[in-house]
């Protein structure tokens, strides 16, 4: 197996704070600026959105200096270090390129996009800038994750064998646009299972097959889907996500010699252990305090301290990779969005 990328488990000493501007006043943004305000350093000094007083009622909750009926406004402040992106994901594309254009750093929200297509638009566009652009899958950043990688890289749970992840939540109630619109691109998968799907391919990469099945709501969006994908070296990865039921959010990565498992919920900071052949256990119990979003602005900063376009815990290509098996899993259940070719 490829050794993965060690990362650096960051605290709030560890960066220094970077001016951020928000697109997008929504819950997402709101737990963002939440933990930043509480548990670092960064600055979160804008805010836009086209919603009529929703940028500024959200600077005014939040305490922030400065609202934007415009992204374009926000993104030609000078005094904008990086933007972060929390709008939906029908929007993330045509709001990303305002950012990226701008020449301004951009942290944007998973999934990074609908679809391959148009994630392939935002690196490119980022990568001819030569701006930065980052995909905000928080957990690969967590400091379980970082244990997860290390006991991998040392091999002692040998050959992977399986991963199972699942994540479900009783959310069909909510009547929230966001899960149940096609076109917001609606549905459990881009909204839950992007994380189960991430986390596949951050232990096991890109899958040679993907077997994969979904229940599909009147409106046509899903409310579950499960998808099995097979690796060339023999390996399965087992997904399953859904918004009509509360799973247990757990995931476990099980080789020859011994296994991984990941307490609910796995990509939340989690306590986690590690189960040897003979029985032998070791626990990680989970000390973390406060929302695991700070994480990904960290890194973020210490990557435009150091002048880098992507990052090492998640290039572009391991995006792009992560789209293309949402892409596929979309193609096989049937789910399809009005807006798209």
């Amino acid at each position: 197996m490829t050794a993965l990328p060690k990362p650096h488990i960051f605290t709030s000493a560890d960066s220094k704070p970077l001016r951020w501007g928000i697109f997008g006043a929504g819950w997402i943004a709101e737990a963002m600026v939440n933990t930043a305000q509480k548990n670092s350093n960064q600055q979160f000094v804008a805010v836009a959105s086209r919603t009529p007083g929703k940028a500024e009622a959200f600077a005014q909750k939040w305490k922030i200096e400065s609202f934007h009926n415009s992204y374009e406004e926000l993104a030609a402040r000078e005094d904008i270090d990086a933007i972060y992106i929390a709008t939906l994901p029908s929007d993330r594309l045509e709001v990303a390129l305002v950012a990226i254009n701008a020449g301004k750093p951009v942290l944007i929200e998973k999934p990074i996009t609908m679809d391959l297509a148009e994630a392939e638009q935002i690196y490119a566009a980022a990568k001819a800038k030569k701006v930065l652009a980052a995909e905000a899958m928080w957990t690969r950043f967590l400091p379980h994750i970082a244990q997860v990688r290390e006991l991998l890289n040392s091999g002692v749970i040998g050959q992977i064998v399986n991963v199972e992840a699942d994540h479900g939540q009783y959310l069909i109630d909510h009547e929230n646009p966001r899960l149940t619109e096609p076109s917001l691109a609606g549905g459990a998968l881009l909204d839950l299972g992007i994380y189960p799907v991430s986390f596949a391919h951050m232990v096991l990469g890109k899958p040679a097959r993907i077997i994969a099945t979904g229940v599909l709501t009147e409106k046509g969006v899903d409310s579950q889907t499960s998808a099995i994908l097979d690796y060339e070296n023999g390996a399965q990865a087992v997904l399953t996500t859904t918004l009509i039921t509360s799973t247990p959010c757990r995931a476990t990565i099980a080789g020859t010699l011994g296994r991984i498992e990941i307490d609910r919920t796995f990509y939340n900071p989690a306590s986690m252990r590690l189960v040897i052949q003979d029985g032998t256990t070791t626990e990680y119990p989970n000390t973390y305090k406060g929302h695991g979003l700070r994480e990904q602005a960290a890194e973020l900063e210490r990557m435009v301290r150091n002048a880098e376009i992507e990052s090492p815990l998640l290039t572009h290509k391991m995006s792009i990779e992560i789209m293309l098996t949402l892409d596929e899993i979309r193609n096989q259940i049937g789910l399809r969005y009005p807006f798209e070719n």
